[in-house]
């Protein structure tokens, strides 16, 4: 893949994170904070799904540009095909994605945690993510 198609993966990937990212923190308004705690777990759940989603827009994207296939006679790619990509490829988003899986999709879009540090921290992590795959604009 020459550089100007990865610069345009990037883009197309990137844009695409950073809308859901967008429409995440829309949510997370809605489930209006009291004190150190969100009130309302529907939007947290909705917040942290979505963002979870955007977050793996970027891995795809990241992926892509690696060159690493989709797996094979599968349909949905499993966390368990992003993670043992990742722990080859980069460490480091290793780290974060299993923190954001953990935070984002387990605790906050399956239990609906209502922390606000918690949720924070999650998102933290999947903007780490979704920075590697910001395109260069040199």
């Amino acid at each position: 893949m020459s550089i100007q198609e990865q610069k345009k993966v990037k883009e197309k990937y990137y844009n695409e994170a950073i809308r859901y990212m967008d429409n995440a923190k829309d949510f997370l308004q809605k489930a209006k904070k009291e004190g150190k705690f969100y009130s309302d777990p529907k939007y947290v759940k909705v917040a942290c799904g979505t963002a979870y989603s955007g977050m793996l827009v970027a891995l795809e994207g990241f992926l892509v540009v690696r060159g690493v296939d989709k797996p094979k006679g599968k349909v949905r790619k499993s966390i368990e095909f992003y993670q043992e990509n990742m722990a080859k490829i980069d460490k480091k988003m290793l780290v974060y994605l299993n923190g954001a899986y953990q935070i984002l999709h387990l605790s906050g879009y399956y239990d609906g945690i209502l922390d606000a540090v918690v949720v924070h921290r999650g998102f933290d992590l999947a903007n780490a993510i979704i920075e590697k795959v910001r395109p260069s604009f040199q």
